[in-house]
């Protein structure tokens, strides 16, 4: 790995987004006329380890796609993006992942995702980066792939003291002890209900649920609030962290942003209040850009946030 860039390892998912804007979601057999349809590679993995490397991380990512043609755009970026794909399957027997965020007017997502070549990453495709995670500074784990694989990095990163970093993205029921493997636990307000059964729709729920993570086992817990920024609960006790406030375009994959930036200012040795104020930045930024990978942000465009100089 290279010099002195903070070095970051994502094991994560690859879907093609087919982004639809509509003024609402349609309701049960209606047809309903949208406004916008763009075609963007996504996937929370390639989203966060794109983020990443666009805010100065070395980047190597772990993942399976097909050999289709959103598996031939996917390289054609992973290359742009100057992502290392040496331990990315291309699949010869299933396509590439695929999902369908619906936008509506108010710039509010929901995601139908079909996994597809996702599904397979295995603990085989894991074990091959052993040496990468042991070096690396931040491993950055998502839940669109087989959580057996992504818990077989956590246990290499484990053994020489990487940083692990779980978005429990989408929501699963995870393994009794996953916690010890785990250093940092981000959900969305969404992911800590489904995770605790507690309401996070107002603030008291929202400290309920974070606190009950951390009694889990889990050393820190910070919930991403969108528009009201960030809850962290560790050894320091309860932190908040507001948001920036931006016009908002799309908020698809500002978590993705988050994270990236996240894993990229906790590699360089940030603390963990300025790391989350970072990644509020990274994740301000992304809402103001159509589409899932465009959105992604540039170092220099969340340090501008960060200094409150305008963005556009």
């Amino acid at each position: 790995m290279e010099g002195d860039k903070p070095r970051v390892i994502v094991v994560g998912s690859f879907v093609m987004d087919l982004v639809v804007k509509a003024p609402r979601r349609p309701m049960k057999g209606e047809t309903l006329i949208g406004t916008d349809f763009g075609m963007f590679v996504g996937g929370k993995g390639f989203n966060q380890a794109v983020a990443a490397a666009r805010m100065g991380a070395e980047v190597y990512m772990i993942g399976r796609m097909g050999t289709d043609l959103f598996g031939d755009l996917f390289m054609q970026a992973v290359v742009r993006e100057g992502i290392h794909a040496d331990f990315v399957v291309r699949d010869p027997e299933v396509g590439t992942g695929v999902g369908t965020p619906v936008i509506d007017a108010d710039g509010d997502n929901s995601i139908i995702l079909i996994p597809r070549a996702n599904t397979r990453l295995s603990v085989a495709d894991v074990e091959a980066a052993r040496e990468a995670i042991r070096a690396t500074d931040v491993l950055l784990l998502q839940l669109e792939v087989p959580m057996e694989a992504s818990f077989h990095a956590a246990e290499i990163a484990r053994t020489s003291d990487v940083l692990v970093i779980l978005n429990p993205a989408p929501a699963r029921l995870l393994p009794a002890d996953v916690n010890w493997l785990v250093d940092v636990l981000v959900p969305n307000e969404v992911e800590a209900a489904q995770l605790t059964g507690i309401p996070t729709d107002n603030e008291a729920g929202v400290r309920v649920a974070a606190h009950c993570l951390r009694e889990i086992g889990f050393d820190r817990v910070i919930l991403t609030l969108g528009a009201r920024g960030a809850f962290m609960v560790g050894s320091e006790g309860e932190v908040e962290v507001p948001a920036y406030k931006v016009s908002v375009v799309d908020t698809t994959a500002a978590g993705d942003a988050f994270c990236g930036g996240l894993a990229v200012a906790l590699a360089r040795g940030m603390s963990p209040v300025e790391a989350v104020r970072y990644a509020n930045a990274a994740g301000a930024r992304a809402v103001t850009v159509m589409g899932a990978e465009p959105s992604m942000p540039r170092a220099e465009e969340v340090e501008r946030l960060l200094r409150g100089e305008p963005i556009c």
